[in-house]
């Protein structure tokens, strides 16, 4: 008797969406850093823990043992922070006040893993803001308290407030100035006065790009048909 063929043995496994792999603007340290936050504030723990010692356990657990924590860290800056976000709108938190912890455990967490303070506080703050404008927030508010939780994390780490904040604001009006329109005036406005008793972290004379024209169609001119003499 002839062995019989199975039609799934060789066929090749189809990869689920998760099973993917990540692209190199998502690591694997980042892919874990989301799903511990997602899981965290899905089980409730956001509220239990505080985002702010979730974040900063997250990121430090994530990346203790990456190979390049520079590399790494802002990507799981953002993926926490945005992620933070997110969740808590889903269940009703306050944006501002999740966006502010966030920040803040993120930049502790860099500090406690050797991580370049300024360039995380710029992605944590530019994630904020792109995270809170997509879920409809006010991402001027979420612009502030960016700030803010950047401000007292330098404060208890003891480095440079002024420069800390600048770099949070400058992530902050990136993402802004990608939103466009009333969303990027707003940010501006917000940290052109004093946020977080550091004052006018917006340049005398910078402006909002304008937003680009569109070309404008040519019209086309019809010209006179040739008139005919009778003659011809």
């Amino acid at each position: 008797m002839a062995p019989r063929h199975d039609k799934n043995r060789h066929r090749p496994a189809r990869r689920r969406p998760a099973d993917r792999r990540p692209g190199p603007a998502r690591s694997a340290e980042s892919e874990r850093v989301q799903r511990a936050i997602e899981d965290a504030i899905g089980g409730g723990e956001i509220i239990a823990v505080g985002v702010l010692h979730l974040v900063r356990n997250t990121i430090v657990s994530a990346l203790s043992g990456a190979q390049n924590v520079g590399a790494e860290l802002g990507a799981a800056a953002v993926t926490a922070v945005r992620g933070s976000i997110k969740a808590a709108y889903s269940i009703g938190g306050d944006l501002g006040t999740v966006a502010r912890e966030a920040i803040r455990g993120t930049v502790t967490a860099a500090e406690e893993i050797g991580g370049d303070l300024s360039g995380v506080a710029r992605s944590a703050a530019r994630g904020a803001v792109k995270a809170t404008g997509d879920v409809g927030g006010d991402v001027a508010v979420a612009a502030r308290r960016a700030v803010e939780g950047t401000v007292v994390a330098a404060k208890e780490l003891g480095v440079d407030v002024r420069g800390l904040a600048q770099s949070a604001a400058d992530g902050a009006l990136e993402a802004a100035d990608r939103i466009g329109g009333a969303a990027s005036q707003a940010v501006r406005s917000t940290l052109s006065g004093t946020v977080a008793g550091v004052k006018s972290l917006i340049a005398e004379g910078t402006t909002a790009s304008p937003p680009r024209r569109q070309p404008r169609a040519r019209k086309r001119t019809l010209r006179p048909a040739a008139q005919t003499s009778p003659s011809d």
